[in-house]
């Protein structure tokens, strides 16, 4: 097989192949980018009211407004690369980041901020089209350790994100973080123009504009649920009412989905035993990866006066999450190489114990700065490998020319995921709390049953992995030729 098809005739007519080095180096580049979204404005959080002129809870909606965004584009985008062209979608999420990048970096009031941050959100979609790009472009000896890398990216971007911003917010104007965030999106912009062909496997059909909107009333009526419940309570009105709209919704939405000829999601490739379990899995990991990250920077910046609070920075605590991105991009190619040899189910699997063991080390080492980077180290490591493998199995079960609406669906699993444990993590840490001059901070034990309960996240990952049937193949088949491509765009590729 050739390194891969030709340049899709709408991509400007170039003949020539892609190098895999330089479509694989782009495409992570870019996911990095996206995924420092995540962790921008983190460091500013506290600061936003008064820079923004607006009461601390409108404030919070930079960060809601992104989480919103990205649920509803990240499936929408990936069923419309599916049908027109998955790098052209992939150029749409990126100059969506550099936009939104520069509404932030000229606002000064809150609204605009909401609207940079939401188009910002618009981006996510990037890393499941890249992987799935790579499926179409890549020759079946590259694919694996690609694709890890890819996936992967989610992580080292959040995890490289917090120290980076952390400085640049310490040492600069707050906006410089966005100018920051708009050139690296257009330096992306630029790469993937020169460098990533357009895949011709596509399905075509009409776009289901019912289901689109459907789904992203339900999941923004789920996760608004989830993340403003403690501040509405979870009692309240508003917040039970989202939870009944979003369960109303999602299944109105499941009944018209299975009877729409073309629909945004097809619930019945979605119903495989593999794409399921693996689904039900993205969820769980992506619970225990938050944890950590909620956890380990409030540990290290509570004063010493609290027995286990460490008095450091917040450029410190970023410091300190930054090894665990690093971690997961290295092994990247070593989780590649456990699934061709075991299969990515055993990967998986893998991983989910390792990070369950990386919890178990933080409840007994928390008292050291070294014992947290160990942590987060092995953390890291665990979800390098949980990552690396979740797109080996989606792409194993579902055709080729449902790549990457099927990737962009399990992307969503672990945003769930996070959102779930940002939840989970803060009713407990506002629950178990000691007063320390008048204030009341989250206790030791607290934090312990947030590892504890990420512990427990991580092993039911690995639970529901064991039922995840074991593939024929560990790395899925090479995509089809070029011709044939376009005439079987709806058979399955490594099948």
């Amino acid at each position: 097989m050739s390194d891969a098809p030709a340049r899709s005739a709408d991509t400007g007519g170039a003949a020539a192949a892609p190098r895999p080095n330089a479509v694989v180096a782009v495409l992570a580049f870019a996911g990095i980018v996206v995924s420092l979204m995540q962790t921008l404005v983190i460091p500013i959080v506290p600061e936003l009211p008064r820079l923004l002129d607006a009461p601390a809870s409108d404030t919070a909606w930079a960060v809601t407004a992104t989480l919103l965004a990205a649920a509803v584009a990240t499936p929408v985008v990936g069923r419309l690369g599916d049908m027109f062209g998955k790098r052209r979608m992939l150029l749409v999420s990126v100059v969506m980041l550099v936009v939104g990048s520069v509404v932030c970096g000229l606002s000064d009031a809150l609204v605009p901020m909401i609207v940079g941050r939401a188009l910002q959100g618009l981006s996510s979609g990037v890393i499941p089209l890249g992987i799935s790009i790579m499926r179409d472009e890549l020759p079946a000896e590259r694919l694996a350790g690609a694709t890890a890398l890819m996936s992967a990216s989610l992580g080292v971007g959040g995890a490289l994100g917090l120290p980076t911003a952390a400085l640049i917010a310490d040492n600069f104007d707050w906006h410089v973080l966005f100018w920051a965030s708009a050139t690296m999106g257009a330096t992306a912009l630029v790469l993937v123009l020169a460098f990533v062909p357009e895949s011709r496997v596509r399905t075509g059909g009409r776009f289901d504009a019912v289901g689109a909107v459907g789904m992203a009333v339900g999941l923004v009526s789920l996760l608004l649920a989830i993340s403003k419940g403690a501040d509405w309570g979870w009692t309240s009105g508003t917040t039970l009412g989202l939870f009944a709209a979003a369960v109303i919704v999602l299944l109105a939405w499941g009944l018209f989905e299975l009877r729409t000829a073309q629909p945004l999601v097809d619930l019945r490739t979605t119903a495989r035993r593999q794409v399921l379990f693996t689904n039900l899995a993205s969820i769980a990991v992506g619970f225990s990866m938050f944890a950590m990250s909620l956890v380990l920077p409030q540990l290290l910046q509570l004063p010493t006066r609290t027995g286990y609070g460490l008095g450091r920075s917040l450029l410190t605590a970023g410091l300190v999450m930054a090894p665990s991105g690093l971690v997961m991009m290295a092994l990247a190619p070593v989780s590649a190489a456990v699934s061709k040899a075991k299969g990515p189910k055993v990967t998986l699997m893998i991983g989910a114990l390792i990070v369950a063991c990386g919890y178990g080390l933080n409840i007994v080492l928390m008292s050291e700065v070294w014992h947290l980077v160990l942590v987060s180290s092995v953390i890291g490591a665990g979800i390098g490998f949980t990552y690396g493998s979740m797109p080996a199995l989606i792409m194993g079960a579902v055709p080729a020319s449902e790549t990457a609406a099927a990737n962009s669906l399990n992307t969503l699993m672990r945003s769930i995921g996070t959102s779930c444990a940002s939840a989970i993590a803060g009713v407990v840490l506002a629950q178990m709390t000691i007063d320390l001059g008048g204030y009341a901070l989250p206790s030791e034990n607290g934090f312990k049953t947030v590892m504890a309960i990420g512990a427990g996240a991580a092993l039911l990952a690995f639970a529901i992995a064991s039922f995840i049937p074991r593939p024929r193949a560990a790395v899925p088949a090479a995509p089809p030729a070029p011709a044939a491509a376009e005439t079987s765009a709806g058979t399955p590729s490594g099948r």
